[in-house]
């Protein structure tokens, strides 16, 4: 191949940042590199669960993307994509039309919260910390609260994905009362889909299973789990087994599904709007087509009970980026790809618990092909994740996304 090539990338969280910066970097002035993204703003989401409290504010877990790909010769557009023309190589947007030679789809995910009657904060009585938008939403609603509070309830819907959150939200609310001395006025429960509490998604790590119920009864916090939601009124929560929550204030992670440039497309994605690539993240069917991050199909490791999604962590997002970004670059110089199929990630994740937390790894995603699992609760996690923090922010700012 010859003549510079136009690749462009949808998103601009982990994934799609990670594989504009090194697509640039592996490739350079052989191509032109555009990122489309519907915010001017790259958002740190696992912050979001300190944002509620007030522990953490819009400027320390933000930054303005077009001045940091602007220094590495990137552009971008700031606009919604709404539809993908495979076959004409285009990406229709909000702004205008954007032509690509081959496209890396980061689009993350849809959250259906019209799923279920009542959830959501735009049309219903629930909180989420998805976004930076949501997560303002709830720190509205948390002071609101504060001013006359009564039971919380903390969940994961069905068909949800990224369970992690909504553990680490309900352990660092907890302890927000605690410091608001307001403990002993709120109960505090917790809900999931999945099969049991320490599932993630991914059939448990080590020995989640008992670990998760022991800080439940250290911080007195409620739990159910393998339970779907039927319906939210204005202030309980009605489950499939009959039983009922009711919350003066609630936060529950909504059902995923692919986001609508991916529904509005036919043949990009399947029927749930998820794309299906190869273990070299090109799209099956269009070979100048790739994905990667939570936009990426990912079948769950076994059938549950009631049906939960696959988590696709911030650093499985990254890695599929950075791998995406590779084969592009390799396709181009006439290279060999790297085959790196998201059942074959590692995972990594702290849970944050305010006071400690937990550190997961597995070297690979799915139980059944696993040599290593770590599974450490330790008080120095919550330093860990502040420090990890701050340097995933100046990394990413600065375009250094080939560091670790």
């Amino acid at each position: 191949m010859s003549g510079k090539k136009d690749i462009v990338i949808i998103g601009s969280s982990f994934a799609g940042l990670t594989a504009a910066f090194d697509v640039k970097r592996l490739i350079g002035d052989r191509t032109e590199v555009t990122v489309i993204t519907k915010s001017p703003l790259f958002t740190f989401i696992p912050s979001l669960i300190w944002y509620t409290q007030g522990w953490r504010q819009q400027q320390d877990i933000t930054f303005a993307l077009e001045p940091a790909y602007q220094k590495r010769g990137i552009k971008t557009v700031v606009a919604e994509a709404i539809a993908i023309s495979p076959e004409q190589g285009i990406v229709h947007t909000t702004k205008s039309n954007v032509p690509f030679d081959y496209l890396i789809i980061a689009t993350g995910p849809y959250w259906n919260f019209e799923a279920i009657t009542g959830l959501g904060p735009h049309h219903g009585h629930t909180q989420s910390i998805c976004n930076l938008e949501h997560a303002q939403s709830s720190r509205q609603a948390w002071i609101e609260y504060l001013k006359n509070p009564g039971p919380v309830v903390v969940g994961a819907a069905q068909g949800a994905s990224c369970f992690g959150a909504a553990y680490e939200f309900v352990l660092n609310i907890e302890q927000a009362l605690r410091r608001e001395g307001l403990r002993q006025q709120a109960s505090v429960s917790f809900f999931t889909s999945e099969p049991f509490a320490g599932h993630f998604g991914l059939g448990g790590v080590g020995k989640s299973k008992q670990l998760l119920p022991k800080f439940f009864a250290q911080r007195g916090i409620e739990y159910k789990e393998n339970i779907a939601i039927e319906s939210i009124t204005e202030d309980t929560i009605h489950f499939n087994d009959g039983s009922k929550l009711p919350f003066k204030y609630a936060m529950i992670i909504p059902p995923f599904k692919g986001t609508e440039v991916v529904r509005n497309s036919p043949g990009v994605g399947n029927t749930m709007g998820w794309v299906e690539v190869e273990g070299t993240y090109r799209h099956k069917t269009y070979p100048n087509i790739y994905a990667a991050g939570v936009a990426v199909a990912v079948a769950p490791p076994q059938q549950t009970p009631i049906p939960t999604g696959v988590p696709k962590t911030g650093y499985m997002s990254e890695v599929m980026g950075r791998t995406a970004a590779h084969n592009i670059a390799a396709d181009i110089k006439n290279e060999k790809p790297v085959l790196l199929p998201p059942t074959e990630l590692p995972a990594l994740c702290m849970l944050d618990a305010a006071k400690g937390g937990i550190l997961m790894s597995v070297d690979k995603l799915y139980p059944d092909k696993r040599k290593r699992e770590i599974l450490l609760p330790s008080y120095a996690i919550h330093a860990g994740k502040i420090a990890f923090e701050k340097y995933f922010l100046w990394k990413c700012r600065t375009g250094r996304t080939n560091l670790p």
